[in-house]
């Protein structure tokens, strides 16, 4: 379905039309791409260039086209998915332990892309596919944010570069921390003999990650953190080259403990700004049952 986006100019005086596209985030490169694939600019409901002129109080629609997937087809999952908040431009689905947030080799056919795209196709959303936003791991659970169009996909895609979306994680780890705040300021890099395990190395780029204590349990500590950098498995390397792994990170040094059966971790707050809202929007995901008992078990 084509979907239609629109603007009032309200400056004081007149603007070329392509400035103003700029200033709401269009950039040249995704304006071409709009009118190649059948898309539209509409000045006042009229065909407009870019090289036109807008005056106060016109009205500047973008009509987005029909999108398809461009590479291999994208099997559909009709498995439900847990809804935080959705509208026009964004879905934020809360994410269950062991669910990719992506299709991969492993898991094809029902990792969180899929299950998106099947709730499109049954909710009669024709000509939308999922672009996503925020990724977690397969066994990390809390929020992953979806754009329904390329706009807002390319929207928020300016703000992950400029590390503006704020991700709050809950994680336990292991042994007792003896201070009450702790920031790791440590370069990432993949290691040379594994394709999965990353570590704290020299070469690495760069990732920033804090430490809140918020529960000192037996033998682990309950942690906020909060994440300057989008590093992959951040909080995993970091937390294991402080000397505390994960609770149950097998891959990092953690051990299995029941009730938990994976990495204790989980993404339980997101701040974003929202462009079509004009205004940052936060949203926050409840601790999941195996970490909540962990915690009560473990006071």
């Amino acid at each position: 379905m084509n979907m239609e986006i629109s603007w009032q100019y309200q400056g004081a005086n007149w603007q070329k039309l392509k400035t103003f596209l700029k200033q709401k985030g269009l950039s040249r490169r995704l304006l071409a791409t709009i009118r190649n694939d059948n898309g539209q600019i509409l000045v006042n409901g009229k065909s407009g260039r870019i090289v036109d002129k807008v005056v106060p109080g016109d009205y500047v629609t973008i009509v987005l086209p029909y999108e398809v997937n461009r590479k291999t087809p994208l099997a559909k999952s009709y498995v439900p998915i847990d809804i935080i908040y959705e509208d026009r431009d964004f879905l934020l689905v809360n994410k269950t332990a062991h669910v990719a947030t992506i299709p991969s080799i492993l898991h094809p056919n029902d990792s969180l892309v899929n299950r998106v795209a099947g709730y499109y196709e049954l909710r009669g959303y024709k000509g939308l596919i999922p672009h996503v936003a925020t990724r977690l791991d397969r066994d990390t659970s809390g929020l992953v944010l979806f754009a329904k169009h390329r706009l807002a996909h390319a929207l928020l895609d300016q703000q992950l570069r400029q590390h503006t979306i704020d991700k709050r994680y809950y994680a336990l780890l292991t042994g007792n921390l003896t201070l009450n705040q702790l920031t790791v300021n440590q370069p990432i890099a993949r290691k040379s003999d594994s394709v999965m395990k990353r570590e704290v190395r020299d070469d690495g780029k760069s990732a920033l990650t804090e430490y809140f204590v918020a529960d000192r349990l037996q033998n682990a500590t309950g942690c906020q953190i909060k994440l300057h950098t989008g590093r992959t498995h951040q909080i995993r390397v970091h937390s294991e080259y402080i000397g505390h792994p994960l609770v149950g990170d097998n891959l990092y040094g953690g051990k299995i403990a029941m009730p938990l059966q994976r990495q204790a971790l989980h993404c339980y707050k997101l701040t974003f700004y929202h462009p079509f809202l004009e205004r940052n929007v936060t949203f926050t995901s409840p601790l999941p049952a195996d970490i909540s008992r962990y915690i009560e078990k473990n006071r």
